[in-house]
């Protein structure tokens, strides 16, 4: 159950993450450009928003890290169908006559 739900809560982070990058402007505008004018200031602040912005980005992918550290130490544990798996292997493999091999024998260069 916690394994699904961290995987979930990384993808979720995942997208908001590439919405957020979206939003910005490698050159100052992003989304402070996107209001226009003097309504930016009024509504978000214009240098609010590249604060804001950035946060989100930093959050999310802090976010993404530990969700998947997370998802690491809860994963559910296969450890006993391989020891079965190793088991059946070895147990096939003393049952199996090792048949000792002969080189095949080469001519050498007299032709004989």
């Amino acid at each position: 159950m916690w394994y699904t739900l961290f995987i979930v809560l990384a993808i979720i982070s995942s997208v908001l993450l590439v919405l957020v990058v979206l939003a910005q402007n490698s050159k100052g505008g992003g989304l402070t450009s996107g209001f226009g004018g003097s309504g930016a200031s009024n509504l978000i602040g214009v240098k609010k928003t590249g604060d804001v912005l950035e946060r989100l980005t930093w959050g999310f992918a802090v976010a993404i890290m530990v969700f998947s550290l997370a998802t690491n130490m809860t994963t559910p544990s296969t450890a006993v169908e391989s020891d079965e798996i190793l088991e059946r292997a070895k147990e096939q493999q003393q049952a199996t006559p090792i048949l000792p091999t002969t080189p095949a024998p080469t001519k050498d260069s007299t032709g004989k």
